[in-house]
């Protein structure tokens, strides 16, 4: 079998796992992030297995209430919501700001490789790992050390998982998110392409104004 397809099955063996060992974490998660924006929450995206976070950031077909964490110039609250991703659970500043958001009541989703996160030491003087402590933690299903296949003539493993993966999650925790919103009566500004006639227009007359208001 060529590396191509190879890696096209290893990775929608990923996907596959993602969606029947996740499903209902993700769900839940979504049902949780939904909940936070109806109180007046916020919610933030940040460091995504090396910014996947910007598939969902202000773009045709994505929800305007992701913001991107800046540390610099935004200042988290108690109640608002920040998913942000590890894939070991040991990267320290990713952990440093996890366990600092929970300790002033933030909503905290992690994205990490369980499989990973068990076989590494924890960085944190806590003790513990990112999944540890956070409110919810996803799988991205990524295998230990990341990368998916074994290649002849190359010593490191080929093809990384989490990217792909957390990509999927994100997106179906906003199906999951946007479909209990509607349930409960609030219909989400999801953007049209700018760059298609008229979506410009429609963003800058709908649904900016609509968020400046009501922050969904």
């Amino acid at each position: 079998m060529e590396l191509i397809d190879r890696y096209q099955q290893a990775i929608v063996d990923v996907l596959y796992k993602v969606r029947f060992t996740q499903q209902e974490q993700i769900k839940r998660a979504g049902e949780l992030v939904a909940d936070a924006i109806e109180h007046g929450g916020k919610v933030y995206l940040y460091r995504i297995c090396h910014s996947i976070e910007e598939d969902l950031l202000f773009r045709g077909g994505g929800p305007i209430f992701y913001k991107n964490y800046n540390p610099d110039s935004v200042e988290l609250k108690k109640g608002d919501v920040i998913i942000l991703s590890s894939v070991s659970g040991r990267t320290k500043f990713i952990v440093d700001l996890a366990w600092d958001c929970m300790q002033k009541g933030i909503i905290v989703i992690a994205l990490t490789s369980m499989s990973y996160a068990v076989a590494v030491d924890p960085v944190h003087p806590s003790g513990k790992k990112l999944y540890e402590f956070v409110t919810m933690a996803i799988d991205n299903c990524a295998p230990e050390a990341e990368a998916m296949l074994d290649v002849e003539g190359i010593e490191a493993k080929f093809a990384a998982a989490s990217g792909i993966a957390s990509a999927f999650i994100l997106w179906s925790l906003t199906a999951a998110l946007v479909e209990k919103m509607l349930k409960d009566g609030y219909t989400p500004g999801i953007l049209k392409s700018g760059n298609y006639p008229g979506g410009q227009q429609y963003n800058e007359s709908v649904i900016i104004p609509h968020y400046d208001q009501y922050g969904w």
